[in-house]
């Protein structure tokens, strides 16, 4: 997606250790116009893959998750990183984010992620794969399938996008960072 490379390049920022910024257009202050096109791309790919069901994590996986959800007319459910009082029957598993160095536990209501549920999986980036193993694990819980994946950015000199391609998962990505080495930003 060539606009999103050129956005990425031009807005987003690098910092030590391997993180890219882009909370100026994607996780802070979003860019609406482009998180329509990045939902039309996801429901292009995803297409024809029986997908009935949109899952995706608080907060950043949102806005692409809900624009996918309105250009492929399906609901949306997000993992929910607190438990509302009011949530019976929870599903609940616990990971590890690389950004913020921490495990948090993350839920969702039984009744929205069943057997005759196939999900595609949708999140701001891939990283090492930590919170997509997550959401694997509320799907298994649930008895749901997943059709695959779908994130803006793919680091993958980090490794998570091969390690859910080793395990047979689709993965989309619409943008593939290469490095961030000394601060520079390589795409593919």
């Amino acid at each position: 997606m060539e606009l999103l490379k050129q956005r990425i390049m031009e807005n987003g920022r690098c910092f030590e250790g391997g993180i890219l910024k882009v909370d100026s257009f994607i996780n802070h202050q979003m860019d609406p116009d482009l998180m329509k096109i990045i939902g039309k791309e996801f429901a292009e790919l995803y297409r024809d893959s029986g997908v009935n069901k949109i899952l995706t994590i608080e907060a950043s996986g949102i806005a692409p998750a809900i624009m996918a959800g309105a250009y492929m007319h399906l609901p949306v459910v997000f993992a929910k990183k607190k438990q509302p009082k009011t949530m019976e029957r929870m599903l609940a598993t616990t990971i590890h984010s690389f950004t913020k160095d921490r495990d948090y536990t993350v839920c969702i209501s039984a009744d929205y992620l069943t057997p005759d549920d196939r999900v595609l999986i949708i999140d701001d980036f891939m990283a090492y794969g930590n919170a997509a193993l997550g959401l694997i694990d509320l799907v298994e819980q649930g008895g749901a399938s997943i059709a695959g994946f779908g994130f803006i950015i793919e680091k993958s000199f980090q490794g998570g996008g091969d390690m859910l391609r080793s395990r047979g998962y689709r993965v989309e990505s619409l943008a593939e960072v290469l490095s961030l080495d000394n601060c520079s930003i390589t795409l593919k």
